[in-house]
Formats: structure tokens, C-alpha cells, sequence
């Protein structure tokens, strides 16, 4: 599996809040979130990991420049208006197969992710394999709706009987490519525009529910995010 992290948005609110450090350098269990998904991946059969980082922020990209893998590491440095662009430039170390891509800020269980790797691995009957949970604390959470077999038939803004949200954690095929250059040409922005535009192009993505996945946005987060993680690895 190749793996992709979008380190690049500015972390406005943490630092408004009196958090010094970039988020991707924020520590949880006296680990960096940015090194936390590396060693996750390394220990899902990473075939490369590649990680996007905004030009502002120099401390991350010394970060991952002092790293030493055994699978090759890849880092465009740019900022973007947008995490769909940002998976945009680093779209060329993912044309030779399955994928992963996620945010840095995206906290979840080990095992959960195991499992869903796992399965993702293990299919060829879909395009697409989207981590989605029934944890609701976003501010403008992108609402998932399945069918009976969990296919996912829209993505919504608001919830209309759905009970899941998009976890941030994307598991496609190169054939998602083509929908994302298409949507950057057309000036698409957003994220979840490409997923909307990925159901348009009649790609068949299913949902995989992860018992909880916390995002990283504000500072109460980090001790949410501290919490959840002392609970998982009792």
C-alpha cells in the first residue's frame, strides 16, 4: 500500500488558542501526530509514504527531512487552498496501484485501521474504500449515506438519516485520479467535491466504520485526542 499525508493547512486555530507548535508536531502520548501515521503505516505494509507540507511551516519540513525509513519517503512542499489540492500534488506517487491518503490530524484506533486496510487490501470489487464513524464532532461534518451494503450512495452537508461522517482516511485506486485532475481543471475546490464528483463519475466506493475517529482542530481536541488514545491501548 502507498500512503499519503496532507500536512499542509496552516493550523489557524491551534495557534489561537496558544498552541505554539505546527499541528503536525503536536504530541499525543509524546509522539508527533505527522510521526504517529509513519509508524502506523510502516507497520501496514507501506510500500512509500508521501506527505505534503504547506512552505510556512519550516519546523515540519526539517521534521521529515531528519526521517529515516526503510521505504521511500516522498515531500512536496507547497501550499495549497485546499486539502483536494493538496492530494493534487502529490497524485503522481499513486498511480501503480491502491492507495491511502489521509489528513494529519486524523486520530483513530490502530486495530480499526488494521482491519480496514486489511480489507481494503483484500478487494478488487470496488474504486474506492472510505473510512467513515458514527463519532460526530465536527463543525461542518460531511455527512455519508450508504445503502443496505454500505455502498455509498451521497455526500452530504447535512444529515438526512445518516448516521455516519467521513473520517478523513481515503482508501482508492488510480482511476480516482482522473476525477481529481478533472475537478482541478474545472476549478473545483474542496475536498468533499471530489468525493460528490467520484459517485458523478460512477465510481463504486463503499464505507468502513471506524469506532471512533477524532480530528485535531482546537486545543480542548488534544486532551480529547489524548484521552481516546490512553483508553485504546490498555
Amino acid at each position: 500500500m502507498n500512503y499519503g499525508i496532507i500536512a499542509a493547512g496552516e493550523g489557524s486555530r491551534l495557534v489561537q488558542e496558544g498552541i505554539s507548535l505546527p499541528k503536525p508536531l503536536v504530541k499525543l502520548h509524546g509522539k508527533e501526530m505527522l510521526g504517529r501515521l509513519i509508524d502506523i503505516f510502516l507497520v501496514n505494509d507501506a510500500q512509500s509514504i508521501s506527505i505534503i507540507v504547506n512552505e510556512e511551516m519550516q519546523q515540519v519540513q526539517e521534521y521529515v527531512k531528519t526521517l529515516r525509513l526503510p521505504v521511500p519517503l516522498n515531500l512536496v512542499v507547497k501550499s495549497t487552498p485546499s486539502s483536494m489540492h493538496s492530494f493534487f500534488e502529490l497524485r503522481d506517487f499513486f498511480r501503480a496501484g491502491k492507495f491511502c491518503l489521509t489528513t494529519v490530524d486524523t486520530i483513530f484506533e490502530e486495530a480499526d485501521f488494521k482491519a480496514y486496510i486489511d480489507a481494503f487490501s483484500g478487494s478488487d470489487q470496488i474504486d474506492g474504500l472510505m473510512a467513515v464513524t458514527s463519532y460526530i464532532d465536527d463543525e461542518k461534518p460531511l455527512y455519508v449515506e450508504t445503502d443496505g451494503e454500505m455502498n455509498i450512495t451521497g455526500f452530504l452537508d447535512k444529515a438526512y438519516n445518516c448516521p455516519y461522517i467521513s473520517g478523513g482516511i481515503y482508501g482508492l485506486t488510480p482511476k480516482a485520479l482522473d476525477t481529481l485532475e478533472a475537478c482541478i481543471h474545472s476549478e473545483q475546490s474542496r475536498m468533499r467535491n471530489f468525493q460528490r464528483q467520484l459517485i458523478a463519475d460512477g465510481l463504486r466506493l463503499k464505507a468502513y466504520p471506524f469506532g471512533k475517529i477524532i480530528d485535531v482542530d482546537h486545543a480542548a481536541d488534544i486532551v480529547v485526542a489524548e484521552e481516546f488514545l490512553n483508553t485504546t491501548l490498555k
